[in-house]
């Protein structure tokens, strides 16, 4: 592996909190008094908080504006997040070493950036990126390959060294559609696991196995 620079998804890659997404969209729904339909995590699970936000006015006729939903549900989501995020096995002693090794790293994620950057920092994290990157501020989601280009031409370095981390078969798929070199990694909320190690350059359960094979 020649990495120059990496890109770095948030949750379910560098941080174990893919489970407080599992019911986030049923949690603010019951707390406008509304009944969520069955399997609304399911039709949450890869959309960015402004998709989200959308489906909430589209499928559930929420008057709001798309700005004042995703300030609701992250309001929503702020303390129990921060309770329960933690860095997964691993994560601290790669960014540390990429960082002593000249890598440029930032992360991308569909979450709202407040919220990322105060998980990060919670995590003891934050300092190792040059920039947290959010499909919000891009105006596209991660099945679509803008973020990982503006990400990459953050970073100013060349698409082949440039390796994105992601634990989303979908965001897997879309980073190398677009021609990064990508390194799937394990976790639980992924249902095709098979399909990401199948497509993915390199394949972690855990971060621990980076040592070898850098």
């Amino acid at each position: 592996m020649k990495i120059k620079g990496a890109v770095f998804d948030l949750d379910g890659t560098l941080l174990n909190t893919m489970s407080i997404w599992h019911t986030i969209g049923e949690d603010y729904l019951l707390s406008r008094g509304i009944q969520p339909r069955e399997n609304l995590g399911v039709a949450f699970k890869d959309l960015s908080f402004y998709q989200a936000a959308c489906y909430y006015q589209s499928e559930y006729g929420l008057s709001e504006s798309t700005d004042e939903i995703i300030a609701g549900v992250t309001k929503l989501m702020e303390a129990t997040y921060l309770e329960q995020a933690s860095p997964k096995d691993g994560v601290e002693e790669v960014l540390s070493r990429f960082k002593s090794q000249g890598v440029q790293m930032c992360v991308t994620t569909a979450n709202e950036k407040p919220l990322a950057e105060a998980a990060l920092e919670h995590c003891g994290l934050l300092h190792y990126f040059s920039k947290v990157l959010t499909c919000g501020e891009i105006g596209h989601g991660k099945d679509e390959p803008q973020i990982y280009e503006a990400a990459q031409s953050l970073l100013g370095t060349k698409k082949e060294h440039t390796y994105v981390f992601e634990d989303a078969l979908y965001a897997v798929r879309s980073a190398k559609a677009a021609g990064y070199p990508v390194v799937g990694v394990c976790d639980p909320s992924e249902d095709c696991p098979e399909e990401v190690k199948n497509l993915a350059d390199y394949y972690i359960i855990s971060f621990l196995e980076m040592e070898a094979m850098l």
